[in-house]
C-alpha cells in the first residue's frame, strides 16, 4: 500500500475561469480534457502562446469583461452585454462610452465608496474598543 496522493485535477471549465479566460475560445483540446494541478501551475507560470494571445485580445469571458470595464456583471446584463467581448470591443466602449456604461461605473463608483466607508468605520470602531 502506498501512501502516495492521486494528482488533483481540475474540469476544463475551472481552469478557464482561473485563468481568467473564455473557455469556448480555448484550444479543443483543452476543453475536453481534466488539467491537472501540475499543468494548470505550468499554464499560469509558462503560459503558451494560445493561452497569451486569449489574455491580450480575447474573448474575454464576462467578470474580466467586468472588470476591464470597471461595473458589475450585473451592469454588464443591465447595459445589454451577455456576450464575451475582445479588447477591441472593450476599447471601443471606453473612448466612447455608452450612457448605460458611464451611469453604471458611476454605481459602482458609489458601491466601492460605500464599503470602503463602511470597513473605515469599523476599523475605527474596533481602535475605539481597544
Amino acid at each position: 500500500m502506498t501512501s502516495e496522493k492521486p494528482s488533483q485535477s481540475m474540469k476544463p471549465a475551472t481552469a478557464a475561469k482561473k485563468l481568467g479566460i473564455y473557455l469556448p475560445a480555448a484550444p479543443q483540446e483543452f476543453q475536453d480534457n481534466p488539467i491537472s494541478r501540475a499543468e494548470f501551475n505550468e499554464l499560469q507560470s509558462n503560459p503558451p502562446a494560445w493561452l497569451s494571445e486569449l489574455r491580450r485580445n480575447g474573448p474575454h469571458p464576462r467578470p474580466e469583461v467586468a472588470r476591464k470595464l470597471n461595473v458589475s456583471i450585473g451592469g454588464l446584463a443591465r447595459g445589454g452585454v451577455n456576450e464575451p467581448l475582445t479588447t477591441a470591443q472593450i476599447s471601443e466602449l471606453l473612448q466612447n462610452p455608452p450612457q448605460w456604461l458611464v451611469a453604471e461605473r458611476a454605481t459602482q463608483a458609489a458601491v466601492r465608496a460605500e464599503a470602503k466607508r463602511v470597513k473605515d468605520k469599523e476599523k475605527a470602531a474596533k481602535k475605539a474598543g481597544r
